[in-house]
């Protein structure tokens, strides 16, 4: 869920300012090291559960800290690309927000979870993409984009997918949901956003570094606590969650890319669009699953934390290999041109 400080339009210069490059080297670290703090504190928490306990308290706190980084990194000019380009944006949302819920439902039946741990994972696809993907060869407007537009909308959506599509046995509280995103979510963005568009950048560049680690860190507040609370009951039924975790994660890459593919997208737009709709905001599906369902509603989304970021970088690495067919074209058309060049010796 830890998105990684974008070159916007505002930020794009001729050179760099240093401390864009210290944000981007911090960002790539930051990728790097996620996983692996979020896998030492889970095994943390599952053996040594009491020092995590307490966090629970203080979940809300550790969302708001999450997207009001999130905000800070965004800029005006980044939602240009809604303008500019509305159709890709609008196909990618509505395919989020109708595949993974959907996804979700298929794989609890399949897997036949129990009422707990299949609302929890409605909730994981039910509630905005969690990073904005910086896969290689991929399209970052839309992704910024992409993240945005379904953060922004995700108290309207959230609720009322979990209404529409919970078990009947499954109590859903709608608006106390509706209430807390905008608490958790909508602000801490928006005020991130407006900080960012009003404080001049000398004033912010500085801590942008810092920012990818410190939603790293709020994820951890998220996360631990939920396995902390589950330790016992993560033992029996870990390994059933993990397998339908996977399977909503990798499905979602699938059906991600081709809904691009379906509306003759380009494959720069597709393969961002699998991993935007693939990933989800592990850290808020934990938390608010925890908060209105149970804590071993809360597992998918801990679970999730971890794994969306290891496929993320498994899925980066293989289409970092694969050229982008216009790539191959503008290399074929200077490869033709340059045969037709007289060679100077």
């Amino acid at each position: 869920m830890t998105d990684s400080p974008e070159q916007t339009p505002a930020q794009s210069t001729k050179k760099k300012h240093p401390t864009a490059k210290e944000a981007d080297r911090s960002a790539a670290i930051a990728v790097t090291a996620f996983p692996v703090f979020i896998l030492a504190g889970t095994v943390l928490a599952f053996f040594f559960p009491a020092p995590f306990q307490p966090l629970t308290d203080y979940i809300n706190i550790f969302l708001m800290i999450i997207m009001f980084a999130m905000g800070l990194t965004l800029a005006i000019p980044d939602f240009k690309m809604i303008a500019k380009r509305p159709v890709p944006v609008i196909i990618g949302v509505v395919a989020q927000f109708v595949i993974m819920p959907l996804l979700a439902i298929f794989v609890a039946w399949v897997l036949d979870l129990n009422p707990a741990l299949a609302v929890g994972l409605l909730m994981l696809g039910s509630v905005p993409s969690g990073t904005s993907s910086n896969v290689s060869k991929g399209d970052v407007a839309l992704s910024v984009a992409m993240t945005s537009v379904s953060t922004l909308i995700s108290p309207i959506m959230t609720p009322a997918l979990m209404l529409l599509l919970a078990d009947t046995r499954t109590d859903v509280d709608g608006w106390g949901m509706a209430v807390s995103l905008v608490q958790t979510v909508l602000l801490p963005v928006i005020g991130g956003l407006v900080i960012r568009t009003v404080v001049a950048n000398k004033y912010l560049d500085p801590i942008m570094p810092v920012l990818p680690w410190l939603s790293i860190l709020g994820i951890g507040g998220v996360v631990f606590p939920a396995v902390a609370n589950n330790a016992d009951l993560l033992a029996s039924v870990g390994l059933i969650v993990f397998v339908a975790v996977l399977m909503h994660n990798v499905l979602g890459y699938v059906l991600g890319y081709f809904a691009g593919r379906l509306f003759r997208l380009p494959e720069k737009a597709n393969r961002t669009m699998a991993v935007e709709i693939g990933t989800q905001s592990a850290g808020l599906a934990s938390g608010m699953a925890g908060r209105f369902f149970s804590p071993e509603a809360a597992l998918p989304g801990a679970v999730a934390a971890v794994i969306h970021n290891i496929t993320g970088a498994v899925y980066s690495a293989i289409v970092r290999n694969r050229a982008l067919p216009e790539d191959k074209s503008a290399a074929d058309a200077s490869g033709d041109a340059a045969e037709d060049s007289p060679v100077k010796v």
